[in-house]
């Protein structure tokens, strides 16, 4: 019955749009005191989710993000891929899905990607003679390249939970983050063919030249991130901290980024992990009272139970995924679910990297899916326009996102294929 009561109360709070950390703590805490459990294990369970040497690498590529963001990384990636694409049909297009793939090395949140990226590029399209749809829709789907690019923030916290190697994750990811790319300019392709009126821009080897030279700095900051954490040099928080040491030195040195600007930049890092890490402690006090209720054993008997095929079990993760998505918060639903459905998995013989790149790669479709929808809301406040016309001009880029779930869920080996062979 106290179960019972906590599920209607976490729903409903989530209907009226409470904060996900609040709609979780606050039916948590009284069950707590429901079920004669004591606070100070709830305190203790609270402080001790956060408390996790590889969860310190999340503060630290926010803040690297945030640095790139307000140092014009973005301008810079976009100008030189609009002087390498502008003369082709429907460049603008192209360029948006290829400055979301090169900030993503940056930049590990879809919502960062679509504010800095879609203040740059709606604008763009639009006095260029793209529809405002189509400008909002590439946009906000390019955006969730970040998230599954590493370095990747949901691949750090599914890492910790699941206690698998984050170079081995972050390797994963790779394949189908630039899978998603080459869906999402398919896509593009077609949109733009029913667009006569598109200007394109004239090509200029000198102008090419220029741009290119403006970002060999930033190009160089994946390289050492992600180099240092596959080659074995850095763990994830020590290659994050490196990051932002250079990405801080360039920014500075470009003087894109003034000292002065320094505290707005630790206040918005501050602020982004503060609602994370309440969600992953929210969401830890509630995974254990669902464990203590036996919810996973019930799960994994009653919905996982009458199939041993490991792709059926894939497919019903990645519906259950997309479900969640649309309501919860992506953090949330992780922690929530990871502890329910890594033993299951287990037994079906899915290996866990498999499963991190799968629910990854569906929880970050939710971002362009109503009534949560996080990018929606991000790119609506961007080009002063209804959600409802953002999602609309979103639709047709769900589509290749959901056929590249459908791969790894039909080619789960394949996502193993770069780790193998970087032997992570």
């Amino acid at each position: 019955m106290s179960l019972l009561l906590l599920t209607v109360a976490i729903v409903a709070l989530l209907f009226i749009r409470v904060p996900v950390a609040f709609a979780f703590l606050g039916p948590s805490l009284a069950y707590m005191l429901l079920t004669g459990q004591s606070l100070g294990l709830s305190l203790r369970l609270i402080v001790n989710a956060t408390a996790s040497f590889p969860l310190l690498a999340v503060p630290l590529f926010i803040l690297l993000g945030v640095i790139a963001n307000r140092g014009g990384i973005a301008d810079r990636l976009f100008d030189f891929a609009l002087a390498l694409l502008g003369r082709v049909r429907g460049g603008l297009g192209y360029v948006s899905v290829g400055v979301s793939l090169g900030f993503s090395w940056m930049s590990g949140s879809a919502v960062a990607d679509a504010a800095a990226l879609g203040k740059i590029q709606i604008p763009a399209m639009v006095r260029n003679g793209y529809p405002l749809r189509f400008g909002l829709g590439v946009t906000g789907a390019a955006s969730l390249i970040a998230p599954v690019m590493p370095p990747s923030i949901p691949a750090v916290i599914f890492a910790g939970l699941a206690a698998v190697s984050t170079g081995g994750l972050f390797a994963a990811s790779v394949v189908p983050a630039l899978l998603m790319a080459i869906g999402l300019c398919v896509v593009v392709f077609f949109l733009v063919r029913k667009q006569p009126d598109i200007v394109r821009t004239e090509f200029s080897m000198r102008r090419l030249v220029v741009t290119g030279r403006r970002v060999i700095g930033p190009i160089l900051a994946p390289v050492i991130i992600l180099g240092g954490i596959l080659g074995g040099f850095f763990t994830p928080t020590e290659a994050a901290a490196v990051g932002v040491a250079y990405m801080l030195l360039l920014c500075l040195a470009y003087r894109s980024l003034k000292v002065r600007e320094l505290p707005k930049v630790l206040t918005e890092t501050v602020t982004t992990t503060g609602a994370i890490m309440l969600i992953v402690s929210s969401a830890s006090l509630l995974g254990y009272i669902l464990a203590r209720e036996r919810v996973p054993q019930m799960l994994a008997e009653n919905v996982f139970g009458f199939t041993e095929n490991a792709t059926v079990f894939l497919l019903m993760t990645a519906v259950l995924m997309l479900v969640l998505g649309t309501v919860v918060d992506p953090t949330a639903v992780l922690v929530l679910v990871v502890p329910i459905l890594l033993p299951i998995s287990a037994s079906f013989g899915v290996d866990p990297i498999v499963l991190g790149v799968l629910m990854i790669v569906a929880l970050m479709i939710g971002l362009l899916t109503p009534p949560v929808g996080t990018v929606l809301y991000v790119l609506s406040s961007v080009a002063e326009t209804k959600v409802s016309e953002v999602f609309r001009g979103c639709l047709p880029f769900i589509v290749p996102l959901v056929v590249i779930l459908g791969l790894i869920i039909a080619f789960p080996d394949a996502v193993l294929w770069l780790p193998g062979v970087l032997g992570l």
